[in-house]
C-alpha cells in the first residue's frame, strides 16, 4: 500500500507516542457581536444605532462601550455575562429610568458613564448594587431630584458629575454619610440651584469643599454666600480658584437675568462684615520622634469614630496593622512616632447611623525637629541683645571720650611762641677742644631761616623782605637768643 503525501506529513508532525495537551481553539468570529469591535478585554459597540444590548457578549471584557446609540432601557441582569466588567460607557443614549436590577451582578464596576441621557431623577435603587463604583458621570441629563440615599451604599465613590441638569436643590447632608468619606469631586455646576445652605456646606469636610463645584447657578445674592466663597478662595480651594469668574448670583428674583459675578465685583459686597473663621483647625505642634495623641470629643453615645488623615485616607479603629497609628474606642488617635509626613489637618468624625455623621474637631498637626541642646537663646533675642550693646558702645564713644594718657605722663603745656623765632642750622666738623694755652678759637656759623611760616597765628618774614632795624628791641632779643643756642652735634660754643 502506498501512503499519500498528506498522511506522511501528518505522521511527521505528530510522532507516535507523544500526547501533548490540546491548545484552545482561537476565538471565533461568532464570539463577538455583529457590528462590534472586540479586543483582548475591550468591547466597543459605539455609534451603531443599537436599540437593544447585543447578546452573547464575550466574558473576558473589562470595558464595554455602548455610547452614541439609541438604547432606551437596560434589562435586568444583563451584565451577568460580564463578571470582570470594570468600566461601562452608555452615554449619549435615550435611557429615561433604570430598573431595580439593571446593574445586578456588576459588583466590580468602577467607572459608569451615563451622561447625555434622559434621566429625570436619581433614585435610591439605581446604583445601590455598585459597591465598587468610584466614578459616576450623570451630567447633561434632565435630573431634577437626587434622593438623599442615592449614594449611601457607595463606599468607594470618589467623583460624581451632575452638572448641566435641572437640580433646584441637593441633599448636602447626605454627602457626610459613612459611605462618602472618600468623595473628592461633586460637580453641581450649571444647574438651577436658587439657594445654598451655607451652614451645611461649612460642616462638610475640607476635601469635599475643595472639590464642590457650584458655579453657574442662579443663586440669590447674600452676604453669607459671598463670605463663604471668599473664605474658600483664601484657603485655595480649586472649586473657587479654577472658576473664579463663573461664580454668579442673582440680584433680584423678579428679574431672572440679573446675574452678576459676585467674586469679580466684590466691591458690591463691601458692606458684608466678615466674621472670624470658625473653621480654622486647632494647631498642635509636636517634635519628630515623639508620640502624638489627638483627642476627639466623645459626647455622642453609641457612636463609632473615624479620622481622616491629611492625605485624605480614612483611619478606623483599631488602626493600621503595625500599630504605629491607633484609634481607640473613645475616638482618640495615637501616632507612636511622629514624622514630618504626619503633618497636616486631621478630621475626627462621629458616626451614629448610616447617614448621621458629625464632624467633631479638626486638628492641624505640625511636626518639627528639636533644637540643639546648647541653644539657650532664640535667634531673635540674640539679635536684639547685640543691637542694644552696639548702640551703647556708640553712645559711649560719642559722649564719653577716654583720656589718651595717664595723669602721670601728662606734660605741661608749651609756652606761647614768640612773634618772631629763628631756626638755626649749626654745622661743625671740629671735635670739641680741650682747655689749654694752645687752643685755637673755632668759629661756627649759625644760619637764620627767616621763612614766613604761620605759627599759632604769627607770621615770620619771608626771604627777600627787609629786616627790621638792628637797634630794634626785637632784633636785639633775637641776637641774644641766637648767642645762647648750643649745638647738639658739638660742644664748642658759638662765637658771634
Amino acid at each position: 500500500l502506498r501512503s499519500s503525501p498528506v498522511a506522511a506529513v501528518g505522521l511527521c508532525q505528530h510522532p507516535v507516542g507523544q500526547h501533548g495537551p490540546a491548545e484552545p481553539p482561537p476565538p471565533r468570529a461568532a464570539d463577538c457581536p455583529p457590528a462590534c469591535i472586540c479586543t483582548s478585554d475591550l468591547l466597543s459597540c459605539s455609534r451603531q444605532t443599537l436599540q437593544r444590548v447585543p447578546h452573547a457578549l464575550p466574558p473576558t471584557a473589562t470595558t464595554l462601550d455602548l455610547s452614541h446609540n439609541a438604547l432606551s432601557q437596560l434589562q435586568d441582569g444583563w451584565l451577568a455575562a460580564l463578571p470582570h466588567l470594570e468600566a461601562l460607557h452608555v452615554g449619549h443614549n435615550q435611557i429615561g429610568e433604570l430598573s431595580p436590577r439593571a446593574f445586578h451582578n456588576a459588583s466590580r464596576l468602577r467607572h459608569l458613564d451615563m451622561s447625555s441621557n434622559r434621566l429625570r431623577a436619581v433614585e435610591t435603587h439605581y446604583f445601590e448594587e455598585l459597591v465598587s463604583l468610584e466614578e459616576l458621570l450623570l451630567y447633561n441629563n434632565r435630573i431634577a431630584r437626587v434622593d438623599e440615599n442615592a449614594f449611601a451604599k457607595l463606599s468607594g465613590l470618589r467623583k460624581v458629575y451632575l452638572s448641566w441638569n435641572n437640580l433646584t436643590s441637593f441633599p448636602f447632608h447626605a454627602v457626610q454619610g459613612l459611605g462618602n468619606f472618600s468623595l473628592r469631586t461633586l460637580d453641581l455646576s450649571s444647574n438651577s440651584l436658587h439657594s445654598l445652605p451655607v451652614e451645611e456646606l461649612a460642616a462638610l469636610p475640607e476635601h469635599v469643599r475643595n472639590g464642590l463645584y457650584l458655579h453657574n447657578n442662579p443663586v440669590r445674592c447674600s452676604c453669607p454666600l459671598y463670605l463663604m466663597l471668599q473664605r474658600w478662595r483664601q484657603r485655595g480651594f480649586s472649586s473657587v480658584r479654577d472658576f473664579f469668574e463663573e461664580h454668579t448670583c442673582k440680584v433680584s428674583d423678579a428679574v431672572p437675568r440679573s446675574l452678576i459675578k459676585l467674586l469679580k465685583y466684590s466691591h458690591l459686597f463691601e458692606n458684608c462684615s466678615a466674621e472670624p473663621d470658625p473653621e480654622q483647625p486647632a494647631p498642635f505642634p509636636v517634635t519628630v520622634g515623639r508620640a502624638l495623641l489627638l483627642a476627639c470629643n466623645a459626647s455622642l453615645p453609641h457612636a463609632a469614630y473615624m479620622w481622616i488623615s491629611p492625605h485624605h485616607e480614612p483611619i478606623r479603629p483599631p488602626g493600621n496593622a503595625n500599630r504605629s497609628v491607633e484609634v481607640f474606642h473613645n475616638g482618640s488617635l495615637r501616632i507612636a512616632s511622629a514624622r514630618p509626613w504626619h503633618s497636616g489637618v486631621y478630621v475626627c468624625l462621629a458616626i451614629s447611623g448610616p447617614h448621621n455623621v458629625s464632624r467633631l474637631c479638626e486638628v492641624n498637626v505640625t511636626v518639627h525637629y528639636s533644637k540643639p541642646d546648647g541653644e539657650a537663646f532664640s535667634t531673635g533675642l540674640t539679635t536684639l541683645l547685640g543691637c542694644i550693646v552696639s548702640l551703647l558702645l556708640v553712645l559711649v564713644y560719642l559722649f564719653v571720650t577716654p583720656c589718651r594718657c595717664p595723669p602721670c605722663c601728662r606734660t605741661a603745656p608749651p609756652s606761647p611762641p614768640q612773634e618772631c623765632s629763628a631756626q638755626s642750622s649749626i654745622l661743625s666738623a671740629t671735635p670739641p677742644a680741650t682747655d689749654g694755652p694752645s687752643r685755637r678759637a673755632s668759629k661756627h656759623v649759625a644760619f637764620l631761616e627767616p621763612a614766613r611760616e604761620a605759627l599759632d597765628g604769627k607770621e615770620r618774614p619771608a626771604p627777600g623782605e627787609a629786616l627790621p632795624d638792628g637797634r630794634h628791641p626785637k632784633v636785639l632779643q633775637l641776637r641774644s637768643d641766637t648767642e645762647s643756642i648750643s649745638s647738639v652735634f658739638s660742644d664748642t660754643p658759638i662765637v658771634s
